[in-house]
């Protein structure tokens, strides 16, 4: 880091730290998993569309990133794409609420789908300037904890929606609501851009003094040609890719849990309230605890969590085993509050272990390289897992078609190889 920018580190990593609290507040009013069903369904768009809405939030949000970059590092501020990015999810939200305040039908319901494929466009901006932002801002040993500080946060948000959503039950939740809630996101994402922009950052980095030389030189990056030569030539980036394609079994699983609870009559609005509230409170808890571990050695964090998130799923899918065999009649005697209660736990447990892996591979990839080279390693990684996450989440998915507990345990296998995998990793989290 410049030394002319060390006494920065402060105010520039409040700055950060109050535009991803802005940011995650304006997740949650646009959670594809949440609150956008909820709009669709009271415009009376088709129900088809709703299983559209994550795979494109998720999908473009990583994949055109190895064909943006070649743009990005002409860019000597990177700090103005993530404004950019910023104000584009800002205006595509806009355009949201402005759909569920007028529109109705099918039409709607496409104009939903296409401001989102547009708010994912400007968060894969967001996503490739941001780590290379704070790689070069803040020193290595704080960033794990400022991405917890920002995890925390955000678990502050979810817990406040997750009790919003239980204190509406049974008031009907109209379009016109949704629309304020959504305009209120898209003035967050609007303060975003404006704190963001006050970052102070370098034009470029300083090599370390005593830079490893397992660390390759940044080169001059082209697209997706040269992404892919990259994976093929440098094998520490490969393996990097490779384990965090495993790691998936935190982040896939627990939707397939949510489906459980479903299948076995336990769930209702009150308990989707539940399940956000348990996403918020593993967050809360998991975003300081995992981020010091993180800048500790980030490499751990990871192996640990897909670990311990294969267990979780062993034990859940060998519990909703015994109860849908009817060896458990205690278990299904009361679904109305303990069956709900069980599949929250669990929820719970693999949401903190998903903070923690999430952290985990963040820290990681911001600490394992320099320069340009760490804003390539960012964005093919993430090309590459958009590709990956469409894979494995349409085998999960053609499992789930046969049995839910099917999928779970393919991504419980996932994640043990994975705790294998990770420890085999080098650990580039140390100052």
């Amino acid at each position: 880091m410049p030394k002319g920018l060390r006494d920065k580190v402060a105010s520039n990593g409040l700055r950060q730290i109050t535009a991803g609290a802005l940011q995650s507040s304006g997740d949650q009013a646009v959670n594809a998993s949440t609150v956008l069903p909820w709009v669709l369904a009271s415009l009376g768009a088709p129900a088809a569309l709703t299983g559209l809405l994550v795979p494109i939030r998720e999908s473009l949000s990583m994949l055109p990133q190895a064909l943006l970059t070649p743009l990005v590092v002409r860019v000597k501020h990177r700090k103005w794409i993530f404004v950019v990015g910023a104000l584009v999810q800002a205006g595509a939200v806009a355009v949201m609420a402005f759909i569920a305040a007028l529109g109705s039908g099918l039409a709607a319901g496409v104009g939903i789908l296409v401001a989102l494929a547009i708010f994912a466009l400007g968060r894969c901006l967001c996503s490739i300037a941001s780590k290379d932002v704070q790689g070069r801002t803040i020193p290595k040993g704080e960033r794990g904890q400022l991405n917890g500080i920002s995890t925390t946060v955000a678990g502050i948000v979810a817990i406040t929606l997750g009790l919003a959503i239980r204190a509406f039950v049974g008031a009907e939740l109209a379009a016109a609501h949704l629309a304020w809630l959504l305009a209120a996101g898209a003035a967050l994402w609007v303060g975003v851009a404006v704190i963001y922009a006050g970052v102070r950052e370098p034009v470029s980095e300083e090599a370390p003094e005593a830079q490893s030389t397992e660390v390759a030189p940044a080169k001059p990056f082209h697209g997706l040609s040269q992404a892919v030569q990259l994976l093929r030539e440098d094998a520490r980036f490969r393996q990097f890719v490779g384990v965090r394609g495993l790691l998936l079994v935190s982040s896939l699983s627990p939707p397939f849990i949510v489906t459980l609870s479903i299948q076995s009559g336990a769930s209702s609005l009150a308990g989707l309230g539940g399940f956000i509230i348990a996403s918020g409170l593993a967050a809360l808890i998991g975003g300081r605890l995992f981020g010091r571990l993180a800048d500790r050695s980030s490499r751990k964090v990871m192996s640990i969590g897909a670990g311990v998130a294969s267990a979780i799923i062993l034990s859940a899918v060998i519990v909703a085993t015994l109860a849908e065999a009817g060896s458990a009649s205690a278990f299904q005697s009361d679904a109305s509050w303990w069956v709900n209660l069980f599949y929250i736990t669990v929820y719970f447990a693999l949401t903190l272990m998903h903070t923690g892996v999430r952290i985990g591979r963040k820290t990681y990839v911001v600490d394992m390289a320099e320069g340009d080279t760490r804003t390539t390693y960012v964005a093919v990684s993430n090309t590459a897992m958009g590709i990956i996450l469409l894979v494995v989440g349409g085998v999960s998915a053609l499992l789930a078609t046969v049995h839910v507990s099917w999928a779970l345990l393919l991504l419980a296998a996932m994640g043990l190889v994975g705790v294998f995998a990770g420890a085999k990793l080098p650990d580039v989290s140390r100052s």
